[in-house]
């Protein structure tokens, strides 16, 4: 079997996640029914680079596509996006070795987030308006503290489907861009809800509502309180996955 490397954008607000799930429209699964009517086969892998969930989007997701074909590259990027729906492109094909693995071979994910500090009449689905005034300068100071190793357990919803709750958070900045502001986080991999509970508690900091203290207090601690403070998905984008040999970048893409 041919195995391919696959970089993606989509819009999450019309899908259950990216896993297939039964009698649930999901980005894999879209995929998958796409390859299969284009390599006439029901022979297919393909396996993401991480799972996003209900109504979160893609910049840059990587999934490998594993099939038994000769097709050139090109041919195969048009006709999976002749078959999936306009909230899914496909951006790049490239064939990769056969033991590459789109998600155990993912060095680092980058995720952006969007809050809007007004009405927008294009950023519903991507977007999160938030009325409050938002101190930035106050929000990265809470920020830097979850840079580094930590047990990132308070921020997470895994349930022991993880073996850890260990992260290494690389990178993590709350810039303003116009009317928008913009978390930018980067790191080793992800806990479930791990970025919408971080980003929410950051505007709880940067409201006045949350001391910038307590996100010390929240990785010595395990704590449900974040929890409370969950962003919704609409904000948030897959920006990048990082392999080996590429360079980490904290220069970042958002949508509109």
């Amino acid at each position: 079997m041919a195995k391919f490397k696959l970089t993606l954008e989509y819009d999450g607000s019309r899908f259950k996640g990216w896993q297939v799930q039964e009698d649930a429209r999901s980005i894999q699964g879209q995929l998958i029914k796409a390859a299969k009517i284009v390599f006439e086969t029901d022979k297919v892998e393909v396996y993401g680079s991480g799972r996003t969930d209900a109504g979160v989007h893609a910049l840059g997701q990587v999934a490998h596509l594993a099939v038994d074909t000769k097709m050139p590259v090109k041919m195969i990027r048009q006709k999976l996006n002749d078959q999936l729906t306009h909230d899914i492109n496909v951006l790049s094909v490239d064939p990769v070795s056969d033991k590459f693995h789109a998600r155990h071979d993912a060095v680092a994910r980058s995720y952006v987030y969007q809050i809007s500090r007004r009405r927008n009449a294009f950023g519903k689905h991507f977007m999160w308006w938030v009325k409050d005034p938002l101190d930035v300068e106050r929000m990265n100071v809470a920020a830097a503290h979850l840079i580094g190793m930590h047990d990132f357990k308070s921020f997470s919803n895994e349930k022991g489907t993880e073996k850890s709750s260990k992260v290494e958070l690389q990178h993590l900045k709350v810039v303003e861009k116009g009317d928008k502001v913009v978390v930018h986080i980067i790191a080793s991999h992800f806990l479930w809800k791990m970025v919408r509970r971080v980003v929410g508690s950051l505007v709880e900091v940067g409201a006045g509502r949350l001391d910038p203290e307590k996100f010390k207090e929240w990785l010595e601690k395990p704590s449900q309180e974040p929890a409370k403070f969950t962003a919704p998905p609409a904000g948030l984008f897959l920006e990048r996955v990082y392999f080996p040999k590429e360079k980490i970048s904290t220069e970042f893409r958002t949508l509109l």
